[in-house]
């Protein structure tokens, strides 16, 4: 029976064994040995829905094609749910590679993607970037959009918030609404490199993480960091246009600067208007982020962790009706109702 992971994740030990057919990506692999210096694979499977723990020992069939297959292949696994220590640990009794057609049908149930529709984004996006003014600064952000192609499709992070495919244009997207909302309160901040600024803060990404199924960071990512790497695509493309020398350093400062405190990534604290808005801008759209992945992951649950602000939330929807249990009662609400995973956004 073909399930999604989601799925195999809500079995309980008591059930006892089921056994389970799912299309999945390999996201991890470690290579371990038993007491009795077998070698065994300790695994990770992920589709849209949610990732697994799974083991493959030696002599199973599917072994070495686990074993040597790369990471983010698809596989349609075979596999007997099993319980280590009261821990789903499911067992893989068969496994085979999807062929490229296969994957290809497979891929919006085998990776999160954002629940906004991308080419309307895009569209969108790029209205903003003609709302820039100065013809120097709108080309720039033009070309480096243009040379970093995969700004469209990237994730804006592997774990912390929008971590799925297409996050970063939205991600990028929702800073620059904000931008145009805000912009009118605060006419001491420059429309124009504000806008620039919250297009283009986190296109280092584009290099820090694998655009492949499954994100991971890159080894020039983790040696240098999205910042170090936006501020060289954003300075080539600044020279390439002839940006105005003064307008370049600006904007190369908020790029620098975007990720707020040096104990956070940030080369240098936000020190112009315009750093300090995307700066605060950035923060407060990367919490909502990760606030709303955490609540659709909520599954019922009254609280739902939320690793980035380290804090269980109360993940209930908030509940205006009058009945027992509400009020100053302390206890949860008789009427509270788990809060829509809408098309936030839209």
């Amino acid at each position: 029976m073909r399930l999604k992971l989601s799925e195999v994740k809500n079995f309980r030990e008591q059930d006892g064994r089921r056994a389970f057919e799912a299309v999945a990506l390999l996201r991890s692999r470690s290579v371990k040995t038993a007491k009795n210096s077998a070698e065994f694979l300790a695994l990770e499977f992920g589709d849209n829905s949610a990732a697994i723990p799974a083991m493959c020992f030696e002599g199973a069939p599917s072994f070495a094609i686990l074993k040597d297959a790369p990471v983010g292949t698809a596989f349609e696994i075979a596999a007997t749910a099993d319980f280590f220590n009261g821990r789903l640990s499911p067992k893989i009794d068969s496994a085979r590679i999807l062929s490229e057609a296969e994957s290809r049908e497979a891929l919006p149930s085998l990776v999160p993607v954002s629940k906004l529709d991308p080419a309307a984004m895009k569209a969108e996006l790029e209205g903003f970037v003609e709302k820039i003014s100065d013809a120097a600064l709108r080309a720039t952000v033009l070309y480096a959009l243009g040379e970093r192609g995969d700004f469209f499709t990237s994730v804006a992070a592997v774990k912390m918030h929008h971590a799925h495919m297409y996050g970063l244009l939205e991600h990028s997207l929702k800073m620059a609404r904000m931008a145009s909302a805000l912009l009118p309160l605060y006419p001491f901040v420059d429309a124009d490199l504000a806008l620039a600024g919250c297009i283009l803060h986190d296109i280092g990404k584009t290099v820090e993480y694998s655009q492949g199924l499954v994100a991971d960071r890159t080894r020039i990512g983790m040696l240098q960091g999205h910042v170090v790497l936006g501020y060289r695509i954003v300075r080539r493309a600044g020279l390439k246009n002839s940006l105005a020398p003064d307008i370049l350093a600006r904007l190369e400062h908020i790029i620098l600067s975007h990720q707020g405190e040096p104990e956070w990534g940030a080369a240098v604290r936000a020190a112009t208007p315009e750093a300090v808005f995307v700066s605060t801008i950035d923060n407060f759209d990367a919490k909502m982020g990760a606030l709303e992945a955490a609540l659709d992951s909520a599954e019922g649950s009254e609280f739902v962790e939320v690793p980035a602000l380290k804090v269980k939330m109360l993940a209930d929807a908030p509940d205006y009706g009058r009945g027992e249990g509400g009020g100053d009662s302390g206890g949860a609400s008789a009427g509270a109702q788990p809060r829509e995973a809408g098309k936030a956004g839209e």
